[in-house]
């Protein structure tokens, strides 16, 4: 549905993918200006010194002070999802692994591809600390989670952390959308250290930068861990780019002087515009207090659900994300919610939740007759 949306050749709305589709503030404009500076300062430094700078660059912008920069123990990926990739062929085949639930559905996607056996964890239990024992052997965390934005409060992931190590599990933490919620960004590494857990913990900057795909994934790693991550690793690539290394130091220096309140600021009066025009129609914000760059809109039982208004959506150029592929235990959980952008033009917004409130008044309409 994603491809679907960028590859849309009338041009429709794309408020599918959780990344940044906005014009460069005039800061990331001057920044993105520098790119062939950048070029030529890749060609005459060590690419090890690069990768370290651009790490404690992000990391510390973020609040991740204990993150094991400058000990191999962080691989640059270009993407999140290649990361994630690199965690699957690493981890024993066929091993059990609880991950989050609802959750972005390409963890579960490429967990099950690799051979990996799965099983739900919900955010009830995750906020009960309902931690599940052997045979599982990982428990994986989505912090914020996508769609419905929660944060694993700190006590939580310790008690996860402590479970883990107490029954020789790994936590794993996909802290894709850490950097957009401040709530968030408590010392993870320094917590999951201090339980003496096995832990993995993924990062990424392609969602705070409209940076077209130009980004870094982050695969982060327990001294303790026995995992192959490290060949897994060198199957796949030989390095990210030091010139996006480059750019993601520069752009991480901007954020926190400045940057990151500006894209607060932009989220937030675009998810009070699709409150507003859902709200005509009594229609509400699943999740109401969060923070990171989607919204997901409660859907009642007696109207269209989300693959129907996905469908009418698409005809009169809207994409947006209904929820069920992220319910991917139990995909009929999702279809009372569907899923929109936020990091994107005002204008953009604004239009595309009015066309969703009419397509759903019109639809729920049909429904009557």
């Amino acid at each position: 549905m994603e491809v679907d949306a960028l590859t849309d050749i009338d041009g429709g709305i794309n408020l599918t993918d959780g990344h940044a589709r906005l014009l460069l503030s005039p800061e990331q404009k001057a920044i993105v200006n520098r790119i062939p500076e950048m070029f030529a300062e890749a060609s005459r430094r060590p690419f090890p010194e690069i990768e370290r700078e651009a790490h404690t660059a992000f990391l510390h912008a973020i609040g991740q002070r204990s993150a094991p920069i400058g000990t191999g123990r962080i691989l640059s990926c270009y993407s999140s999802t290649l990361a994630t990739d690199i965690v699957a062929r690493a981890l024993p085949a066929g091993a059990r692994i609880a991950v989050l639930h609802p959750t972005f559905d390409n963890i579960a996607d490429l967990f099950t591809t690799r051979g990996l056996s799965l099983q739900p964890l919900s955010e009830a239990e995750l906020l009960n600390k309902e931690w599940p024992g052997p045979p599982v052997r990982a428990i994986m965390l989505t912090h914020p989670n996508n769609p419905t934005g929660l944060v694993t409060p700190e006590e939580h992931l310790r008690s996860l952390a402590e479970h883990a190590a107490r029954n020789g599990q790994i936590a794993i933490v996909d802290a894709s959308f850490r950097g957009q919620v401040r709530d968030a960004q408590y010392d993870t590494y320094a917590v999951l250290d201090a339980a003496g857990t096995d832990w993995i913990v993924l990062e990424d900057t392609g969602k705070l930068w409209p940076t077209h795909e130009l980004k870094i994934g982050m695969l982060a790693y327990s001294e303790r861990n026995e995992l192959p991550i490290e060949r897994a690793f060198s199957e796949s690539l030989l390095s990210a780019s030091p010139v996006v290394l480059l750019m993601v130091t520069a752009l991480a220096a901007d954020w926190v002087n400045g940057g990151y309140e500006r894209a607060r600021d932009l989220v937030s009066r675009n998810r009070a515009l699709v409150r507003d025009a859902v709200d005509e129609l009594g229609l509400t914000l699943a999740d109401p207090d969060s923070q990171i760059s989607v919204a997901r809109i409660a859907l009642p039982a007696s109207g269209p659900d989300s693959a129907l208004l996905y469908k009418d959506l698409v005809t009169r150029g809207v994409h947006v994300l209904p929820c069920g592929p992220f319910h991917w235990a139990d995909p009929a959980g999702g279809l009372r919610f569907i899923r929109v952008s936020l990091a994107r033009p005002a204008a953009s917004v604004d239009k595309a939740a009015r066309t969703l409130a009419q397509s759903y008044r019109e639809l729920s309409a049909l429904t009557m007759l």
